[in-house]
Parts: structure tokens; C-alpha cells; sequence
């Protein structure tokens, strides 16, 4: 090996050493807040609020995640927020298949000023809708009800743009050759297009699910009573006049990241996969 060669493969070395280092700082930056969460879930209330606080817990209180379960009904929120997220999950994602398929494959007058204007949306501040759309619901008899959390916030903008930008990339040929053999539209979306934009459908499904599940603001007004709460907003309930229960308001957050974590790990398999498959046929 020439003196250029050796120099050469320690400056790549050094280069590896530092840019690892570099992203395990990031990594450690954005676990911590976690790890505090995690921490402070199993401590005594009079130790998340000591000064100064310690990183690990003098002793491990286990029983935190059991005592905020039967506290509050923990259980009532895990399902009024699991109906919320896979209701509008599975309208968000059948809706913006049929859009963004529309806007991908059909041809008709108007369609690249519909799609602006519809793009044009996502400029619009989600927090200047809640008042008319909460005036509709109202109007309508639909609050504090399930149809009315679900439905206003279940046609979004993204999902449709997401989708008709990954439609473009499936090849057209494919679409021709099911419409000589006599396919319709519907049954070319279902039986063909679908399966090919997993990946798309994963990660719309994941972002979806998630800020749905984490959605604060829309279930707490248009819902009322502790039946009717859904996790975050369940948590605000360890916030009582005689003080905070830090302990336990930790605990229930990090019950509440379960399903988003496994929801994650699933979709991880399954976006992977898919990507693998579009690969083997060319990676168009």
C-alpha cells in the first residue's frame, strides 16, 4: 500500500470517527427528553420535583404505571383515542387514493387549477378553521360525538398530494396493459396501483395515525367529559387544584407512545418491503 493510500484511508477512518460521534450526539440530544419521561415515570412525586433533580431514580416505583391506569380510566381514553386515530387513519388514506389518483391519471378540464387551489390549502393555518369548523359541527348536532371529531379533520390536503406524487411514478404501461384486458379505473386503483404504493400508504398511514393519537385541541373542544376524553387530553386530568402528579402524568405519557412506537415498527417492515418490491421492477 503507497504513503497516498494509508493517508488516504486514515483521513476516511477520521472522517467515520467524527461524523458517528457527530450523530450520536444528535441521537443522544433527541433521546434524552425520552429517557427523562421514561425516568421521571418511575419516581416518587417528591422526587421529580427535588432540586437538584437526578438523572436516575433513588428508587424504581414500577407501581406508577399501574397506579395512573386505575386512577383515571385509562382504559376509556386508550379506545376513544384509538376509534379517533384508525377512523380517520383508514377515511384519510381511502380518500386520498381516490383523489390523488384523479389528480395523477385522469385527464379533465380544470385540473392543474383544482390541484393548485387544492395544494393551496396547505398555506391555510389549521388553527384559523377551528372556530367554523366547530360552528358546523354545532349546527349540525355533532358535538360531542365521534362523527364529530373524526369527520372534519379526515380530508386533508397532504395525503392527496403525497399520493397522486407517488402515482406518477408507477409506470403508465402497467395501467395500459389492465385496460386492454378490459380492467375499469376502480379495479386498476384497487388491484394494481394500491399495492404498488404501499410505502406511500405506510408512511400516510404512520404520519396520520400518530397526529391524530396526539391531537390535543379538536377532541377537547368538541368533546366534553371524562367518557368522552382522549389520551392527551385524559392526562390533563393529573392537573388537579391540589397539585400536579408528575409522577403519574409521566407514567400515562409513556403508555400513551406504546402503540405509535409499535404502529412504527410494523409500518418500518412493511415501507421497507414495499420499497424492495418497486425496486425489483425497475425502481420506477
Amino acid at each position: 500500500m503507497t504513503l497516498k493510500s494509508e493517508a488516504r484511508a486514515r483521513r476516511k477512518l477520521v472522517l467515520d470517527i467524527v461524523n458517528h460521534t457527530a450523530l450520536a450526539l444528535v441521537a443522544l440530544a433527541f433521546l434524552f427528553p425520552f429517557f427523562w419521561m421514561v425516568s421521571n415515570a418511575v419516581r416518587s412525586n417528591a422526587e421529580v420535583t427535588a432540586i437538584p433533580p437526578h438523572i436516575l431514580p433513588e428508587v424504581f416505583e414500577w407501581g406508577n404505571f399501574a397506579a395512573a391506569w386505575t386512577q383515571l380510566p385509562f382504559g376509556r381514553f386508550f379506545l376513544n383515542s384509538a376509534i379517533i386515530a384508525i377512523c380517520v387513519t383508514a377515511i384519510t388514506v381511502v380518500v386520498s387514493c381516490l383523489s390523488g389518483y384523479a389528480f395523477a391519471r385522469l385527464k379533465f378540464r380544470g385540473r392543474e387549477t383544482l390541484l393548485l387551489g387544492y395544494i393551496g390549502t396547505l398555506m391555510v393555518p389549521p388553527l384559523m378553521l377551528i372556530i367554523p369548523l366547530f360552528l358546523i359541527v354545532n349546527k349540525l348536532g355533532l358535538v360531542n360525538t365521534f362523527p364529530g371529531v373524526i369527520l372534519p379533520i379526515s380530508f386533508g390536503t397532504f395525503g392527496a398530494f403525497l399520493m397522486r406524487q407517488f402515482f406518477l411514478s408507477i409506470p403508465m404501461e402497467l395501467e395500459e396493459a389492465a385496460r386492454i384486458d378490459g380492467a375499469s379505473r376502480l379495479r386498476i386503483l384497487v388491484s394494481i396501483i394500491v399495492p404498488l404504493s404501499m410505502p406511500a400508504i405506510g408512511l400516510l398511514s404512520l404520519f396520520t395515525f400518530i397526529g391524530q393519537w396526539n391531537n390535543f385541541l379538536w377532541p377537547l373542544i368538541v368533546m366534553t367529559g371524562a367518557d368522552n376524553a382522549t389520551l392527551p387530553v385524559g392526562l390533563t386530568m393529573f392537573q388537579t387544584q391540589q397539585g400536579t402528579q408528575w409522577n403519574y402524568l409521566m407514567a400515562g405519557a409513556t403508555l400513551s407512545m406504546l402503540p405509535g412506537i409499535l404502529l412504527a415498527i410494523i409500518l418500518q417492515k412493511l415501507i421497507y418491503n414495499s420499497i424492495a418490491l418497486n425496486a425489483g421492477m425497475g425502481g420506477r
